[in-house]
């Protein structure tokens, strides 16, 4: 018997060799504030759907029925293992982001896809290596479309018409956007802006056109003002745990990273230009009056907004972004490339 060893020994290796151990299975566990209706729910799950089918199943998502937490606890609840996928606003835990600011500034761009993939490369490029999202894997960091002043109380051709109106805001730069021009404003997460609009807490919102139709805020609306470009943006990052990650396998890691990074944030972009392009339809046949900010509003806005990005770059720099200024203008000259 004890010479058969060796021989038992070899076919064992060679067995093992021709049919190597499965894959290991790993089920995320993805979390969503928002509504499975919504466009960042409905991304979300698609682009799980497709890590599922470029892993032959062997990596799939358990979307979970309800958040895990409310939205401003969303990356340090994917960090601490209470999901394993989200994404979230870094506006909404104010100081503790100052780098992705950058994405957040006025003028930006008419496209969430465009300053979504813009946003990407110079992330990759200029400003993962500082590690603001410490503790998560960041799958791709992306923007909505261009934000738009709504209320319920005037028209808002000028300045002058925002005085004594109650506005939502999201925080982040559309907070200090919002302190530059004597705004009364409301720091609050995206999905309470149903309450606060139809309770009067607030008069009017600063959102991308497709939130008031996915909060339904439509019959709620009556005017809306749009600025060139954005009268601010807001970033967002599509974050997975860490340990999570380490589970599955490197040739599935691969598969997923073709999905992340600039993909992914086209991805997202692509939703939210398709949702903010139906949203304003449904404005117009709502008959909200809709104002074009002119030339003069514009140019008022850039003046008392100017101070915004200087001290952006400022706090940047004091963060470890070398040519922060330089970066910023690398950024928008990225947004005009994309197609």
């Amino acid at each position: 018997m004890r010479r058969n060893l060796p021989f038992a020994s070899a076919l064992t290796a060679l067995l093992a060799a021709a049919f190597p151990a499965q894959a290991q299975q790993v089920t995320l566990t993805a979390s969503s504030w928002l509504a499975p209706t919504h466009l960042l729910s409905r991304a979300q799950a698609d682009w799980c759907t497709e890590v599922s089918k470029v892993t032959q199943d062997r990596v799939k998502c358990n979307i979970l029925p309800k958040p895990v937490t409310p939205p401003p606890g969303t990356f340090d609840a994917v960090r601490d293992g209470l999901a394993d996928l989200s994404y979230s606003v870094q506006g909404y835990t104010p100081g503790r982001f100052v780098i992705t600011k950058m994405a957040e500034m006025p003028f930006l761009g008419e496209s969430a896809v465009a300053t979504s993939v813009a946003y990407q490369r110079i992330h990759e490029k200029h400003l993962a290596k500082l590690d603001e999202h410490k503790g998560l894997k960041v799958i791709a960091v992306f923007t909505h479309g261009p934000g738009v002043i709504f209320n319920n109380k005037r028209a808002i051709n000028t300045l002058a018409d925002l005085d004594g109106i109650k506005f939502r805001v999201g925080g982040g730069v559309v907070n200090d956007v919002g302190k530059a021009l004597g705004v009364n404003m409301t720091l609050k997460p995206a999905p309470q802006s149903y309450e606060l609009l139809s309770s009067g807490v607030v008069d009017g919102v600063w959102f991308p056109d497709e939130s008031i139709v996915s909060f339904k805020l439509d019959k709620l609306i009556k005017f809306r003002t749009a600025v060139p470009g954005g009268l601010y943006n807001t970033s967002f990052a599509f974050v997975m745990n860490p340990a999570t990650w380490a589970k599955i396998g490197k040739a599935d890691q691969a598969a997923i990273d073709k999905l992340s990074g600039e993909y992914a944030a086209r991805h997202f972009g692509k939703y939210w230009d398709e949702e903010d392009d139906k949203s304003l339809a449904v404005q117009k046949t709502l008959g909200v009056q809709i104002t074009q900010a002119d030339a003069k509003f514009v140019a008022e806005f850039k003046a008392k907004t100017a101070a915004i990005e200087t001290a952006w770059v400022q706090e940047a720099e004091s963060k470890g972004l070398k040519g922060a200024a330089a970066i910023l203008q690398e950024f928008r000259a990225e947004i005009a490339k994309v197609k």
